[in-house]
């Protein structure tokens, strides 16, 4: 996650509180959604960012799990993401966010 998504994620949840934001990431490749889900929830990893060394527990999902996929209008769900749950490993994918919330 960028050094400007990071102070933007930080900034949010000062003023409105962590409780009330939900983090939706929709990156291609586990290992770098985990990163971003690990920024949000423990802190920036790479101690580079905003972030770094900030516990903001942030609720996180990416977009191609079950749980949010539910949340939205099927229709406008497979033109805009589909194609896309065909080229990923989803399971890799979902299973690295559960890893993440715990």
């Amino acid at each position: 996650m960028d050094l400007e998504n990071q102070k933007r994620i930080k900034e949010a949840a000062e003023k409105f509180g962590a409780e009330n934001l939900v983090v939706i990431l929709g990156g291609g490749e586990a290992e770098a959604a985990g990163l971003a889900a690990e920024t949000v929830t423990t802190g920036d990893p790479t101690f580079a960012g905003p972030l770094a060394g900030v516990e903001l527990n942030l609720a996180v999902y990416h977009v191609i799990e079950e749980a949010l996929k539910a949340e939205f209008d099927p229709e406008v769900y497979d033109e805009q993401i589909g194609m896309m749950e065909m080229v990923l490993d989803v399971d890799e994918i979902a299973g690295e966010m559960e890893e993440i919330r715990g």
